[in-house]
C-alpha cells in the first residue's frame, strides 16, 4: 500500500474541487485532487450546461480562463412550456446567462487548478474515510487499478457530488454536519446533447417543461442554435421514470428537433433540497453538490459550487496557518455560504414543498395566470413583492384557483420568514442548535400551511 501526505486532499475534480484546489495551492500549500475518472474523461460531467451568474467567478480560476467554453451568451430568459394550458411563459432572468460546453469548461477548470500547482491523481476511487478517535477526518483510502492507496491530509474537502460516498463512510455523530439527508431529497436525471439540421427559434431561451407526471421535468438548453442539451429528471420520492424512453418521446414530438442526432449522453443525481445546515466537521468540509449547493428549483449549481470551493479553500488556508482544523475553525465557511446564496436556496425549497401538496394541472394553471416578472423575482431571489394593484389583477386572472393562490401567498410569507432566519445564521457552532430549532419551527408552519408531508 502506498501512502500519500498532503496539506489538503480533495475528492472530485468538478467545479468546487478545482476552485478549492486553485485557492489553496495558489497560497503555496500542497494539494491533491483525487478523481475517479481517467485523465481523458475528467471534466465530463452530466449537467444541463446552463450557467446563471456567468459574469462572476472567483479569481483563483478567473472568468477569462474559462469563458471560451461559453458557447451561447445570447440566452436571456427562461421559457416555461405549460402544455395543459397551451401556453409558454417567457420569464426574465436577472444577471448574465450562458450555456456552456461542459466538457471544455471542465478541462479548463482542471488546467486552472494545475497552473496553481495542484497535483491530480486520476482513475482513483475512494473506498473509505480515515478518522481518529475524536472524530477528526484526516484522510481516506482509495484504489487505483487494483492498487490500494492511503491519503493523509490536514484537511479533506469532499467535492464528490450528490450522495457522496465519504458521507456514508464518515461518523459525524459528534459534529454539527448535516446527516438529515435522504434519497427522496434528490432527483435522478439523464441528459443528451443533440444536433439538429436547422436553428431552433428559441436559441435565446432556457426551455423548461413538465412531464406527464408531476414527478418529472424536462429541459431544452441551446448550446448553439443547432446543438441542444436536452434532459429529463424525476424526484426520487416518486416512482422511477423511464428516463431515456420518456426523453426520446418528447424530443421526437417536437418538429424543430426532427432527425436530431445524439452526440453525447450521461446521467447523474441532482440535489433538489436546501443546502446542508452545516457542511463542516473536524478536518472536513463538503463543497458544491456534496453539500447541496444547488438552486433547488432551477437545478443551477455551477456558480454556487465555484464560490463554495473558494470559501472552503480560504477557510482551509486559515485553518492551516493557525494549526487548527476543528469544527469551530472551519465554521465561517458555513456562514459565508448561507449569507451568499444558501439562505435564498433554502427559501426557494419552500415552493418545492408546496408543489408536492397540489395536483400538477392546478398548479400549472395558476402559474399561467401569474405575471412573468413576479415569477422571475420568486425564482431567483427567493421572494417577490406583490402590491395591491397586482394582487387585484392576479385575482381576476386566476379565477377558479383562489384557494391555491391563497396558499401560494401564505407560502411566500413563510419563505420570507425563513429567508430572514437564515440571515441570522450563527457565527459559531455554539449557536447552531438554537438556530436550527427555530428554523424547524418555521418549517413546521410551512408543512401545516401547505399540507405537504415533511421533507426533512
Amino acid at each position: 500500500m502506498t501512502t500519500f501526505e498532503y496539506d489538503v486532499a480533495i475528492v472530485g475534480a468538478g467545479t468546487s474541487g478545482c476552485y478549492a484546489a486553485a485557492t489553496v495551492a495558489g497560497a503555496g500549500y500542497d494539494v491533491v485532487i483525487v478523481e475517479r475518472k481517467t485523465e481523458t474523461e475528467a471534466g465530463h460531467i452530466a449537467c444541463g450546461d446552463a450557467l446563471k451568474g456567468a459574469d462572476k467567478f472567483p479569481e483563483s480560476i478567473p472568468k477569462s480562463h474559462i469563458e471560451d467554453s461559453f458557447t451561447n451568451t445570447e440566452v436571456d430568459h427562461g421559457r416555461f412550456e405549460i402544455p395543459q394550458e397551451g401556453v409558454a411563459l417567457d420569464i426574465p432572468v436577472p444577471g448574465e446567462l450562458a450555456v456552456i460546453d461542459r466538457y471544455d469548461y471542465g478541462r479548463r477548470l482542471i488546467d486552472g487548478a494545475e497552473r496553481a500547482d495542484t497535483t491530480f491523481h486520476y482513475d482513483t476511487v475512494v473506498q473509505d474515510v480515515l478518522q481518529d478517535d475524536n472524530g477528526r477526518v484526516y484522510g481516506f483510502e482509495a484504489t487505483k487499478q487494483g492498487e490500494h492507496r492511503r491519503y493523509e491530509a490536514d484537511i479533506v474537502l469532499d467535492g464528490a457530488g450528490a450522495l457522496s460516498l465519504l458521507q456514508d463512510k464518515a461518523d459525524f455523530e459528534s459534529a454539527s454536519f448535516d446527516t438529515n439527508v435522504r434519497y427522496s431529497q434528490f432527483s435522478s436525471a439523464y441528459r443528451e446533447v443533440i444536433e439538429v439540421d436547422e436553428p431552433v427559434a428559441w436559441s435565446d431561451a432556457l426551455v423548461f417543461k413538465p412531464t406527464k407526471r408531476s414527478a418529472g421535468y424536462l429541459w431544452y438548453f441551446p448550446r448553439t442554435p443547432t446543438e441542444i442539451n436536452v434532459g429529463l429528471g424525476f424526484q426520487m420520492n416518486e416512482e422511477p421514470m423511464q428516463l431515456v424512453a420518456d426523453l426520446r418521446e418528447d424530443v421526437q414530438s417536437r418538429p424543430e428537433l426532427k432527425n436530431a442526432t445524439v452526440t453525447d449522453k450521461l446521467g447523474a443525481a441532482l440535489p433538489t433540497r436546501r443546502p446542508y445546515d452545516s457542511a463542516v466537521a473536524p478536518g472536513y468540509m463538503a463543497i458544491g453538490d456534496a453539500a447541496a449547493h444547488v438552486n433547488p428549483i432551477s437545478g443551477g449549481g455551477i456558480a454556487g459550487a465555484a464560490y463554495a470551493g473558494q470559501y472552503a479553500g480560504e477557510q482551509a488556508i486559515e485553518a492551516l496557518e493557525t494549526d487548527d482544523v476543528s469544527e469551530s475553525s472551519l465554521w465561517r465557511y458555513n456562514k459565508r455560504v448561507m449569507e451568499h446564496y444558501g439562505g435564498r436556496y433554502a427559501a426557494l425549497d419552500t415552493y418545492n414543498i408546496l408543489s408536492t401538496a397540489y395536483d400538477l394541472d392546478d398548479l400549472l394553471a395558476l402559474l399561467a395566470s401569474l405575471p412573468a416578472e413576479k415569477l422571475s423575482d420568486a425564482l431567483y431571489s427567493g421572494s417577490a413583492n406583490v402590491g395591491w394593484g397586482l394582487k387585484l389583477r392576479v385575482l381576476v386572472r386566476s379565477f377558479g384557483h383562489w384557494g391555491t393562490l391563497k396558499n401560494l401567498y401564505e407560502t411566500k410569507r413563510l419563505a420570507d420568514r425563513l429567508l430572514e432566519h437564515y440571515g441570522a445564521y450563527p457565527d459559531s457552532p455554539g449557536g447552531f442548535s438554537a438556530w436550527r430549532r427555530e428554523r424547524d419551527r418555521i418549517m413546521d408552519d410551512i408543512y401545516a400551511e401547505t399540507g405537504a408531508e415533511a421533507k426533512y
